[in-house]
């Protein structure tokens, strides 16, 4: 049993917590993406393959690593109202959205607390990876941005410097690109449908960081309707980029909504493009982060691709044990 248990070393944060974060029946981001990727773990054979752990809340002090305090109250006050919207119209205000966003911030930090501290080194969320909000706004479904939280808590509680962030989700991480631009040490690398034909505009290929953060970023946008080969052309850009600056830890945002069928986007890839960035980058972190990288969610608005597409990675993570 013991033998069995140390080959486990991919953990699942899963967890009605979490699962509760949505906008109800007829929004993209509905409360059922949490079990659509559960019941497609289990179809995939990778249940019995990682170990499950539950979300926790974060804290009003965690959230403000990241947030100002007078943003953290602006959404704690909408979610005692419930009614009206966090932003200008995407983004619906509910009973209990507070808690809710908390706990995907805290089942982020908890999968990061795992991967930094060795019990795994590989972990998921499924429900995290919200690459809009900014410090001080809701944006684009996304209330409060675990990355943000994410990265100031691994360097504040885990002595981490030089963090990486990949984020192959169809739309710009915005929330974390202008969060970060001036910081070196948070190496950003995204590849996203050209902000010209999608929200949030973000994210030319000459927004490379500003200042001491210059050239430490990499943004790549593609044509509607590009396929697994421009991704790969893209990745490999991608890869040789992250490699130079040699990071630390690894965060996955692997946004489903650059599947071809979603909805809200335009590009047609397929589950092929997220595994080839899975498996890449755990090439990458045992090259220089102790094989430390964590996968969030992020969007995804088809269902069947939001199975498949994490499912993938999850097998990605389980196989480079």
């Amino acid at each position: 049993m013991l033998g069995r248990t140390r080959k486990k070393r991919t953990r699942v944060v899963i967890g009605d917590e979490i699962a509760e974060y949505g906008f109800g029946d007829g929004h993209p981001f509905g409360q059922d993406r949490h079990d659509v990727f559960v019941r497609g773990l289990k179809e995939a054979g990778l249940d019995d393959r990682v170990v499950f752990e539950s979300p926790r809340l974060a804290n009003r002090r965690e959230l403000e690593l990241f947030h100002t305090p007078r943003y953290v109250q602006f959404v704690e006050q909408m979610s005692v109202t419930g009614y009206g919207f966090l932003d200008e119209g995407d983004t619906p205000a509910f009973p209990g959205i507070f808690q809710h966003a908390s706990a995907v911030v805290g089942a982020t930090l908890k999968a990061g607390d795992i991967v930094a501290s060795g019990p795994a080194r590989r972990a998921f969320v499924p429900i995290a990876g919200l690459h809009h909000a900014s410090r001080d706004r809701t944006s684009g479904f996304c209330v409060f941005n675990d990355i943000g939280v994410l990265v100031e808590y691994l360097r504040a509680e885990h002595g981490l410097k030089r963090i990486a962030y990949v984020d192959i989700d169809a739309h710009h991480g915005d929330g974390v690109y202008y969060a970060f631009a001036t910081d070196p040490e948070l190496i950003f690398a995204d590849i996203h449908e050209d902000g010209r034909f999608l929200f949030p505009g973000t994210g030319n290929r000459d927004e490379k960081g500003v200042g001491e953060g210059a050239g430490r970023k990499l943004n790549l946008p593609l044509h509607p309707g590009a396929e697994d080969d421009d991704f790969a052309v893209a990745w490999e850009e991608v890869e040789a980029f992250l490699d130079v600056w040699a990071p630390e830890f690894f965060i996955l945002q692997c946004g489903a909504d650059s599947l071809a069928g979603d909805p809200l986007t335009h590009l047609q890839f397929t589950d092929e493009s997220h595994g080839l960035a899975a498996r890449r980058l755990c090439v990458l972190a045992e090259r220089h982060a102790e094989g430390r990288i964590l996968g969030l969610g992020g969007g995804g608005y088809n269902r069947r691709n939001v199975a498949v597409a994490w499912s993938r990675v999850v097998r990605e993570f389980v196989e480079a044990d």
